[in-house]
């Protein structure tokens, strides 16, 4: 079969589509590659350069003279009409000698960029570098760091149109076999027509029953590694800056990669301020209308008149106030996330200053709700995931409309209902409130509070075989 000719009709004369014919005295070469994807110049310097001395050869078989003296490192043979086209389609030019045999020589181009810091997992102390869209050097930067032969990588194709390259990647001998094999699993069955970002990836493998996200996602080496190291899986995606880190618990949002680069003293202040902040974000809107709607008797004489006297010429209950501007506040955070970085300065101090003071100055809300949102939302950012972020905004809304009908009881029935839907959540067949719930004391030791590291020797043992940590 003229795989050419094939190969012409299927692309329709694709214009980067690159056909040369080469004739070496008896010996005929055609060769094929995608111009807009593979290396011009290592085509000329590895392939046709050294094919231009071969009329001065003496070669009897030149399949396999081109297969052992071309000096480039992967090439391979191809024996059907799909893997050529895998081959071609992922940066390899095709080399058909004497229209039998069939040669596959990498020449892909570099299309990424370097490795920079990290963008949204910002660090004060440890390393800067940071995942890029590649899928070879996020995998360079992890074995950079675990140098062990222990170090299992499976690769998956997925995508029917994109085919991209999946990488599940564990310590072996340290994870589970079980956890392993059930993402294996997950993995094989996703039919899906692309895999553009490892974000793909999430609705197949999150627990769709928890508003919180049950994995996560990272742009840092080193704490991509630390997980391997605690017994957790990988899943590098080709053209993805972000990793995923599989499975994920409720505990591991409140921790950060250079918690471990500090004093345990401070770490602990930092992630209890952290979880001051959670609470505050999700519950202080809702206490606000709780106080002034349904138990105002609740605060002092003082507060209370303070608070009406504020409240006397707007027009709407502390409810609609609440989620007017909770709603205004997201609409400038997505505005300031879309538009370039020179106009974001301009947005912020146009919608916190002149809007904000505008607002109170015209009566449509108070000065105390416009302090109560802007403490809430604020809290919200410290965590650096943004899943776990939008995850508390739903879980703000749910308290701040229980609260508008039942007040403090409904404040308690949105702990029970958080904490139920929490308790039941599994993260790849794990307990996500573990350590808490079910209670693991030892592992507590890196919870909230971060206990001296030589005191703390121990994996994480639902997920790790091997319980020692180190020395």
């Amino acid at each position: 079969m003229n795989y050419i000719e094939k190969l012409k009709n299927e692309t329709k004369n694709a214009d980067d589509f690159v056909y040369k014919n080469i004739v070496i005295g008896s010996n005929k070469v055609d060769l094929i590659n995608i111009e807009s994807i593979t290396s011009a110049d290592d085509i000329n310097n590895f392939i046709l350069k050294r094919i231009s001395f071969l009329d001065k050869l003496n070669t009897n078989d030149l399949t396999d003279y081109l297969y052992n003296y071309l000096p480039i490192t992967s090439i391979s043979y191809v024996i059907d009409y799909q893997t050529l086209k895998d081959k071609l389609l992922n940066g390899f030019t095709i080399l058909i000698i004497n229209d039998k045999d069939i040669l596959a020589v990498e020449t892909r181009r570099d299309l990424t960029r370097g490795v920079s810091e990290a963008d949204y997992e910002k660090t004060i102390v440890g390393p800067k570098d940071a995942f890029i869209e590649h899928y070879n050097t996020n995998l360079g930067l992890i074995r950079r760091r675990i140098k062990d032969e222990n170090l299992h990588i499976k690769t998956y194709s997925l995508g029917k149109y994109t085919k991209t390259k999946v990488g599940l990647i564990y310590l072996n001998g340290i994870c589970k076999d079980e956890l392993v094999n059930s993402i294996d699993k997950k993995l094989k069955k996703i039919n899906i027509d692309c895999i553009i970002d490892s974000n793909y990836l999430k609705r197949y493998l999150n627990n769709s029953k928890s508003l919180f996200p049950t994995l996560k996602s990272t742009e840092r080496p080193d704490l991509a590694s630390l997980s391997l190291l605690e017994g957790k899986v990988l899943l590098i995606v080709d053209n993805s800056p972000e990793v995923l880190i599989l499975p994920t618990f409720f505990i591991d949002f409140f921790h950060t990669s250079d918690d471990y680069y500090q004093k345990q003293l401070n770490i602990s202040f930092i992630r209890i301020i952290r979880l001051i902040a959670f609470i505050i974000s999700i519950f202080l809107p809702a206490f606000y209308i709780a106080l002034t709607t349904h138990n105002p008797d609740s605060m002092p004489i003082n507060l209370l008149l303070s608070f009406q006297s504020q409240r006397l010429s707007v027009p709407f209950p502390a409810f609609v106030e609440a989620i007017l501007m909770i709603i205004i506040f997201e609409i400038l955070r997505e505005s300031d996330i879309r538009i370039p970085s020179s106009m974001g300065t301009a947005i912020s101090i146009l919608g916190g200053l002149v809007l904000g003071d505008a607002a109170v100055s015209a009566g449509i809300v108070s000065p105390i709700m416009i302090i109560v949102v802007a403490i809430s939302a604020i809290s919200g950012l410290l965590m650096q995931s943004i899943e776990a972020i939008n995850s508390i905004r739903w879980y703000r809304f749910i308290l701040i409309i229980l609260t508008s009908i039942w007040g403090y009881y409904g404040i308690f029935l949105g702990i029970i209902l958080i904490l139920t839907n929490l308790s039941d959540t599994k993260s790849q067949d794990k307990d996500y409130l573990y350590p808490f719930a079910p209670i693991n004391f030892s592992e507590q030791k890196d919870g909230f509070i971060r206990i001296n590291e030589k005191k703390y020797k121990f994996r994480n043992p639902i997920l790790s075989n091997n319980k020692i940590r180190g020395k």
